[in-house]
């Protein structure tokens, strides 16, 4: 189905990861993404999101592109290239339950893609999937980090994955290093308030000059702690034809940035996810890099 790796893992309650988010969220790491605070416990606890739940399955599907942005361009995140992945995954994973009742009979459960309140990355390293890089992303040693995570919580008993225990991040520094804005702090932890892609997919007001001249080009979301990992060295171009980008997104440059019409940002981002930030919102960011 195109899922670069599986892990099995038992459902229950992330006793190391609670105090780590309660931590998190009192230091206002979250900004004004205030849903964050919503559903702790169920956050923590997936037999609460579903109801006698047993395992849950983590999954990871690579999304590097074989191309990209030319090099006098406002820049995209690489994720954002094709269409929406929280549409394409689902499906997928849908079609995989459908299996599953084919094969085994009728088994309770959900799907998830970045789509509800669960710990993705805590149960893609418990099952066995990476290990938790100091940008906070998933790492894996054969592909690196550019890649989705999702998982199936379901009501059934399964042979379970060892942990992923060692951390192949060593001293380096790079990610902290080259962040223009600071938002990766110690203990593997990112202050999203700080983060670039806070400011230009979460944040809905005027974007603050405190970061102006920061943003290194970025008008939605932010590759840079990714870019200079020495894991993704790895990464190779996805197969995945819905996660090509649209023809004319790779040439533009900044000039047809800044003259972009609504009628173009429609056509361009049929079914992306860069539809969050709407027209108005990339405009506003686009005007925040150029001015």
């Amino acid at each position: 189905m195109g899922f670069a790796s599986i892990g099995v893992s038992k459902a229950g309650f992330l006793e190391e990861e609670a105090p780590r988010l309660e931590a998190w969220l009192k230091k206002g790491y979250q900004g004004e993404m205030n849903y964050l605070e919503n559903h702790f416990d169920k956050r923590l606890d997936p037999t609460l999101l579903v109801e006698g739940a047993k395992s849950v399955i983590s999954l990871s599907y690579n999304y590097f592109p074989e191309e990209q942005q030319t090099e006098d361009s406002f820049k995209l995140a690489k994720y954002a290239y094709g269409q929406d992945y929280h549409h394409v995954i689902k499906k997928k994973l849908q079609e995989l339950m459908l299996f599953i009742h084919e094969e085994i009979g009728e088994v309770g459960g959900r799907v998830f893609t970045d789509s509800a309140p669960v710990m993705e990355r805590a149960w893609a390293q418990k099952s066995g999937l990476g290990w938790n890089g100091k940008h906070s992303l998933l790492i894996q040693k054969n592909q690196g980090s550019f890649f989705f995570l999702s998982e199936m919580i379901l009501d059934l008993e399964l042979e379970y994955d060892a942990p992923f225990q060692t951390d192949h991040c060593g001293t380096c520094t790079k990610c902290i290093d080259a962040c223009p804005t600071q938002a990766i702090v110690p203990d593997h932890t990112v202050d999203g308030s700080k983060c670039i892609s806070y400011f230009t997919i979460e944040l809905k007001n005027e974007l603050p000059i405190s970061v102006k001249g920061k943003f290194d080009d970025w008008m939605f979301g932010c590759d840079i702690c990714q870019d200079v990992c020495p894991w993704n060295r790895f990464s190779k171009p996805h197969s995945e034809p819905l996660f090509n980008p649209h023809p004319d997104l790779l040439q533009m440059s900044k000039g047809d940035w800044q003259e972009i019409s609504e009628d173009v940002f429609k056509k361009i981002f049929q079914k992306s996810a860069v539809k969050r930030t709407k027209f108005s919102g990339l405009t506003r960011n686009i005007k925040f890099l150029k001015d």
